[in-house]
């Protein structure tokens, strides 16, 4: 087997020649896209319950069908989306193409009448918002310097987590005062407001650089070749493992239940789950940064210590009690190690992909992602039913610690002893 090599050039156009002024306009920009765009997203996707089975009067079942081809679309879309995000050029329309399309066909899902419609509208969503998502990553690696990926990759992570803090408060108050189809056709505001935040991030970044005859074409093996192959095998052990926040949720629910009543324990179970997001938002922005001053191995170190708190937080909610304080830490830890798992992912792809597949890799990141959450969930549901929730928890706790052991086989690798953009 031959070894990646350790350095290579990247005809990329300097950003910045400081590495301590990373906050440019251009990272300013995408991290509000991210925000505005959270917001919008957050908006139907709370109300579709509602929407579907109060005011069409379609069961559960449809909901489930709904969200799985939604998903599935989803995940497709990000492999697509990569491909098209290699070329620099292409990749800033996509990104705007992306964010406009999500908007318009999210807020449509307000109007909807039947349950087909919402089915196709959501389905268009979800496709449009996976194809931004690798051109959106490939977009922050051109508009800042190499030294500071970290930080632009953990200040984007935390403005899509304040997104998600602000979105179900804002559907509250939308709700309350318009009803359940006005939110939804409201949310094409803050998203159409994301569109632009991108523009202008593009507006303030390098010219574009110019490439004849670059075929659209998924790059699977040319980025597992480029010394990414044992990353991504540990990311995917770690994504088979993390589960969606809603069973957290669930977890919590259940054991508080007993003692608090229905209404009581599920508000308490959000309350939770917001202070997941909280600690979510307050790690990326620092993981980054810790990321940048570690070198050469700083992504993956943080990687690492990211999947060993999330390790740490399956644990606890396998053997923890009803007690509230208690219960609490794991789900701080999780939203913690969320925060760094994710600002490291990004980081350490567009430090070790070749800029000319960078959209490519990050696009197998995104479909990998999507793929082993669904694959996390299912199973670990399943398991919570036939045998209990403890066993599923422990269940996802192995996955991390595999992912662990990926990690430490991929520091070794060749391909990952050197932040290849910083030479």
């Amino acid at each position: 087997m031959s070894s990646a090599p350790t350095s290579r050039s990247d005809t990329t156009p300097p950003v910045e020649a400081e590495s301590d002024r990373w906050l440019t306009r251009g990272v300013a920009g995408i991290g509000t896209a991210s925000l505005l765009a959270d917001v919008g997203h957050e908006i139907p996707t709370a109300l579709l319950p509602s929407l579907l089975t109060s005011t069409l009067g379609a069961p559960a079942a449809a909901l489930g069908l709904i969200e799985g081809v939604s998903d599935g679309l989803a995940g497709t879309a990000r492999l697509v989306g990569g491909a098209l995000a290699d070329d620099p050029g292409r990749r800033r329309r996509v990104a705007v193409g992306g964010y406009t399309s999500t908007a318009a066909l999210a807020a449509l899902t307000g109007t909807a009448t039947s349950v087909w419609q919402v089915g196709v509208l959501r389905a268009g969503a979800w496709a449009a918002r996976g194809v931004r998502v690798p051109a959106r990553n490939a977009l922050l690696a051109d508009v800042v310097a190499p030294a500071a990926y970290g930080r632009a990759y953990g200040f984007e992570r935390m403005m899509d987590n304040l997104g998600a803090i602000f979105g179900p408060l804002l559907t509250l108050g939308l709700v309350a005062a318009l009803g359940v189809r006005w939110a939804i056709g409201l949310s094409v505001i803050p998203g159409l407001l994301a569109a632009a935040a991108i523009v202008y991030a593009i507006r303030h970044a390098p010219k574009a650089e110019v490439r004849q005859h670059v075929p659209l074409r998924i790059r699977v093996r040319p980025v597992l070749r480029a010394g990414l192959g044992p990353l991504m095998g540990a990311v995917a052990a770690f994504e088979l493992g993390n589960v969606a926040a809603t069973l957290l949720i669930l977890r919590a629910t259940d054991l508080l239940r007993p003692g608090h009543g229905e209404r009581t324990a599920t508000s308490l179970a959000l309350a939770l789950y917001v202070l997941y997001n909280v600690a979510a938002t307050a790690a990326s922005l620092p993981a980054g940064r810790l990321a940048d001053r570690l070198g050469e191995h700083g992504a993956v170190r943080v990687l690492t210590a990211g999947v060993a708190l999330f390790a740490a937080a399956y644990v606890g909610f396998a053997v923890t009690g009803a007690h509230l304080a208690v219960l609490a830490l794991p789900f701080v830890a999780a939203g913690t190690a969320i925060g760094c798992v994710e600002t490291a992912q990004h980081t350490a792809v567009a430090s070790l992909a070749p800029s000319q597949i960078r959209g490519s890799a990050f696009g197998l990141l995104a479909a990998i992602q999507a793929a082993g959450n669904v694959a996390a969930s299912a199973i670990a549901g399943a398991l919570w039913s036939a045998v209990s929730a403890q066993v599923a928890f422990l269940y996802l706790a192995a996955w991390m610690l595999l992912a662990l052991a990926g990690l430490v086989f991929a520091r070794r690798w060749p391909g990952v002893s050197s932040r290849a953009d910083a030479h």
